[in-house]
């Protein structure tokens, strides 16, 4: 599934990658990755923000204010932002965590793409 937003110059979502990507952090049999691995998971998965958050603001602009999906949807935003802020854990669990944290953003953010139709 791809999705666009914005102008002719924005980029398509792939939101199967981007859920792809966050289950290798999460799936009940996810394998612990190597440091190297983790930090690109993690490059990777704060990509997918940085591309999510904008395209869930635009699908829940039109919306009337008062509407629950897109209360939801900003604070989902809301939330995503902050985790882009934050800095991992100088330890591997402390890492593999603040991953996780960013792969549960991804899903949730990708979900609020796909239910409020901006999908192409």
């Amino acid at each position: 599934m791809t999705q666009r937003t914005g102008g002719p110059e924005a980029l398509p979502l792939d939101v199967e990658t981007m859920r792809e990507t966050a289950r290798r952090l999460l799936a009940e049999d996810a394998e612990l990755p190597t440091a190297g691995e983790l930090e690109t998971l993690t490059l990777t998965l704060r990509g997918h923000m940085m591309l999510l958050v904008p395209a869930v603001e635009d699908a829940a602009r039109p919306l009337p204010e008062d509407d629950i999906p897109r209360a939801c949807a900003l604070a989902c935003v809301g939330e995503a932002r902050k985790r882009l802020g934050l800095e991992p854990g100088r330890s591997l669990p402390q890492a593999v965590a603040h991953a996780q944290r960013l792969a549960r953003s991804v899903n949730a953010l990708v979900d609020h793409v796909v239910n409020l139709g901006a999908q192409a």
